[in-house]
Order: structure tokens, then C-alpha cells, then sequence
């Protein structure tokens, strides 16, 4: 299975990531606990996919991370562990 892509992103996507970063204040403490989950070089399912990190939300669809969400907001797709 292939892995979740974080280098050589296309540029409007890798923007809109940092946009959201800004839009939804997520914290540097948030940024440390995504940092240890890249690393762990999580397998990219196909299709609709998201991670829960409690204070937010990372989705992605296939290799891809797409979007960040609040707390609240629901997300679509299968939850990664």
C-alpha cells in the first residue's frame, strides 16, 4: 500500500494546507503530534481518509492530505489510527 505523501505537493494544494493551518490556529504542540505520525510514514488508503488528533482534524483522499478540520467538524472517509 502505498504511503501518505508530504514532499513535492502541488504548490495550490501545499498553500491551502498552510492557509488552513492559519485559519484553524492549530497549535505547535498539534504540529509536534503530526510530526510523529509522518514519521511513522502512514500508509495511504484509497479514497476518502481521515486522522483525529483530538484538538483537530487532518483529512486526505489516496496519498494526499487535503484539508485540516476543527475539533468538531465531521470528517468523511475511513479514520486512521
Amino acid at each position: 500500500m502505498p504511503r501518505i505523501e508530504w514532499t513535492g505537493l502541488p504548490v495550490a494544494l501545499r498553500d491551502h494546507l498552510f492557509e488552513r493551518l492559519r485559519d484553524r490556529q492549530i497549535t505547535a504542540d498539534d504540529l509536534y503530534q503530526l510530526k510523529l505520525w509522518r514519521e511513522s510514514e502512514p500508509e495511504a488508503p484509497d479514497g476518502a481518509w481521515y486522522k483525529d488528533f483530538g484538538s483537530f482534524k487532518l483529512c486526505g483522499f489516496g496519498p494526499y492530505p487535503k484539508t485540516f478540520l476543527l475539533k468538531g467538524q465531521p470528517a468523511t472517509g475511513r479514520s486512521l489510527s
